[in-house]
């Protein structure tokens, strides 16, 4: 991490590819979403490509493997409402969490760290599914794709929850899977941390800008402890 900065005070977290494989539960919404409108199945690394800029995104993504533009966007609300409905129905089901996240959470908790989950996911998703999977109680706030005007990549959440806790962006880590996560942290001035498992678009994380890659979340704390450890 960057040498000449003060301690980290708080953790902005990632959701989807980052805390929580959700490509399984993608899956089922949006092949069942597919088959109301006579489209066959798709699979799950073709819908892994397309995850992290938000349900709208996604959902004109699918549409345009059969469609073309002026199709993709006289179906595109039907569609939308089809997947919400499937993807409400499974919601966690099938999404399980990658390893040492609740560990990693626990240390970031116990270096005193604020911490915040800032997805590109609905908030209508979002927070069930971090009920459902038990993380809910780690997080003081959590912001979905259309809490806020702008979602990542732009800079917007992750400014609105150093304003929340009334810290600079300089005391603020991100913690995410794609170049999203990235060039939000770095547009706000907060530290970044990537994990090499997630979506990314299809793209590996190498290419991406950030101030280290580490492999869990408990690695993340590690680094942050180290980091916090010459700062002070």
């Amino acid at each position: 991490m960057r040498a000449g900065n003060g301690p980290i005070r708080a953790a902005i977290i990632d959701l989807d590819g980052t805390m929580l494989d959700t490509v399984p539960d993608f899956h089922v919404a949006i092949n069942g979403m597919r088959a109301e409108f006579n489209m066959g199945p798709i699979s799950e690394e073709q819908i892994k490509h397309m995850v992290g800029k938000g349900s709208e995104n996604l959902i004109r993504g699918v549409l345009a493997l059969d469609l073309d533009a002026a199709g993709v966007e006289q179906d595109f609300a039907a569609a939308m409402l089809s997947y919400q409905r499937h993807y409400l129905a499974v919601n966690g089901i099938h999404s399980v969490l990658y390893p040492d996240v609740v560990e990693g959470l626990d240390a970031l908790r116990g270096l005193g760290l604020r911490l915040a989950c800032v997805t590109n996911k609905p908030l209508a998703f979002a927070a069930p599914l971090l009920a459902k999977k038990g993380l809910a109680p780690y997080f003081e706030v959590v912001y979905g794709g259309e809490c806020l005007p702008r979602k990542k990549p732009d800079p917007m959440p992750l400014l609105r929850v150093c304003a929340d806790f009334g810290l600079a962006p300089e005391q603020v880590v991100a913690i995410g899977d794609s170049s999203n996560d990235a060039e939000a942290a770095r547009a706000a001035g907060c530290f970044v941390l990537t994990v090499p498992y997630g979506y990314n678009h299809g793209r590996a994380i190498h290419e991406t800008d950030s101030d280290g890659i580490v492999n869990t979340l408990l690695d993340a704390a590690t680094l942050i402890s180290s980091h916090n450890t010459t700062a002070n």
